[in-house]
């Protein structure tokens, strides 16, 4: 029998941090051993479990990462990206891997993550959801395949309560198109006024209303043809699902900096 992984969730009590509390519950492959709130959480203190709608989990919301992780083997984070530089720092002291799904990070995360990922597994997944990972492997191919000539838009919608535009997922998206076309950072959120359309630029419209959990669209327009590569999201569990699916995954891994695609074989090195 496999032991069960032992897992440390930080953002418990946000949409993604319930979403993954739920998921857990019923999942042989993984263990809650803590749940991490913000400072002045009103849930701190309430099972988990309660508190996500599942019922008792046996684990109580806590406001402050433990040095040892609770004993952790991998830690999820779902927090705010303050609290995720600090959540890098506790498991790069501990030597616990770490899957990131917070988003809108500033300049200092990516050195942050590269310094960390010489010393545990980082796992930055802007999206945890495996069909998104296969998503970002058509737009490179895609990207890669195509004329140049074929212009490439993003549209994206999320729930009215989102914070940060655009989305961490369109970015990548973006990422991958630039990257197999031989481009830098191209991309840019949205256009007004006046001004035509720059060769290689990457537009990324964001659309932000009700309770839409998530929707990509990249578009690959011709001359007399379009190709779009879409991915829908109607239901937030299949990114929890894929969260604890990567922190399985992420235990047994070398350090490094990974994604969704080394999780699901698309890409084979960190």
């Amino acid at each position: 029998m496999t032991t069960a992984a032992r897992v440390t969730l930080i953002g418990a009590t946000g949409r993604m941090g319930t979403a993954i509390v739920r998921a857990a519950a019923p999942d042989p492959s993984v263990m809650l051993v803590a749940a991490v709130a913000s400072l002045g959480s009103k849930s701190a203190g309430r099972d988990a479990g309660e508190v996500a709608g599942t019922g008792a989990v046996g684990i109580r919301v806590i406001e402050q990462l433990p040095p040892d992780l609770a004993g952790a083997q991998v830690a999820i984070d779902f927090s705010r990206p303050d609290l995720t530089l600090r959540a890098l720092d506790v498991c790069r002291a501990a030597r616990v891997p770490i899957v990131i799904g917070t988003t809108g990070h500033g300049a200092e995360f990516e050195t942050r993550v590269a310094a960390a990922a010489r010393e545990i597994a980082v796992l930055v997944a802007p999206n945890t959801s495996v069909g998104v990972a296969v998503a970002l492997e058509l737009v490179r191919i895609a990207a890669q395949a195509l004329p140049a000539g074929f212009d490439i838009e993003i549209v994206e919608a999320h729930h009215k309560h989102k914070v940060d535009a655009p989305s961490g997922t369109a970015l990548a998206l973006a990422e991958s198109a630039a990257g197999a076309r031989g481009l830098g950072a191209q991309a840019h959120a949205g256009r007004s006024g006046q001004g035509a359309r720059q060769d290689g630029e990457i537009g990324i419209a964001s659309i932000r209303a009700g309770d839409i959990v998530g929707s990509h669209t990249v578009w690959f327009a011709g001359n007399g043809e379009r190709l779009t590569v879409t991915h829908e999201a109607t239901d937030r569990a299949i990114f929890a699902r894929g969260a604890l699916q990567a922190a399985v995954w992420l235990a047994a891994q070398k350090p490094g900096r990974y994604s969704m695609a080394n999780v699901l074989g698309l890409k084979t090195t960190s």
